[in-house]
């Protein structure tokens, strides 16, 4: 079992820090260990003004305790780390992105913040495509792990010369990248041929890099 000092340095490679607004009441999400989970969402706006709206799970426990409001239009800080875990629903799984909130506090009129920090192992061949406006992307898969043998397979993004450079990674290869969490609509037809808009959660990239001295 991971002492305190193993702990918090494998914290330190999934660290991600969000204030924004929250847009729903917590609602009731799983329970785990004898514990409840509930789940709420934060818009994030980027400079862009394009929002982002998340998911954040916090336990029960924090959420009680919690002398923040958490409730539609309250701004509030979270910090936390990157997680994932597999959904089976309609016969198939899906990967599940969130964040998950290890503290929370209100925010007191900041601007919005979305920063990412991961450090983990590349886990299946980068995908570089161009995107319907014409720019480089490339989709990585990174395993980020935690304690107790644990890992979130965390869906990653780069742009430009950041995708031509990511896509030259190998399967193993330890990354470190910086990012915010994202939110993505996108469109899928079904077996009716009807195109239905589905969202993807993400971290996009700002900067990434091989770690070369393994």
């Amino acid at each position: 079992m991971p002492g305190a000092e193993e702990k918090k340095r494998m914290r330190r490679r999934n660290r991600a820090f969000l204030s924004g607004t929250v847009t729903a009441d917590p609602q009731y999400s799983h329970t785990a260990h004898g514990e409840l989970f509930f789940l709420f969402r934060i818009a994030v706006i980027r400079r862009s003004g394009t929002t982002d709206e998340v998911n954040v799970i916090i336990s029960g426990r924090r959420l009680s305790s919690s002398e923040t409001k958490i409730r539609p239009g309250a701004r509030v800080k979270v910090s936390g780390q990157i997680r994932t875990c597999n959904e089976r629903t309609d016969r198939r799984t899906h990967l599940r992105v969130f964040l998950f909130c290890l503290q929370i506090r209100p925010d007191g009129g900041t601007p919005d913040e979305n920063s990412v920090f991961l450090d983990g192992f590349v886990c299946r061949p980068p995908v570089r495509r161009i995107s319907p406006l014409g720019r480089e992307i490339c989709d990585l898969l990174l395993a980020v792990n935690r304690a107790y043998g644990k890992s979130d397979y965390i869906p990653c993004i780069a742009w430009g010369n950041d995708a031509r450079y990511a896509s030259s990674f190998s399967v193993g290869d330890r990354v470190h990248l910086h990012g915010r969490f994202q939110s993505r609509q996108y469109g899928k037809k079904n077996s009716r041929g009807e195109c239905e808009i589905h969202v993807s959660y993400e971290v996009s990239a700002a900067a990434v890099e091989k770690d070369t001295f393994r």
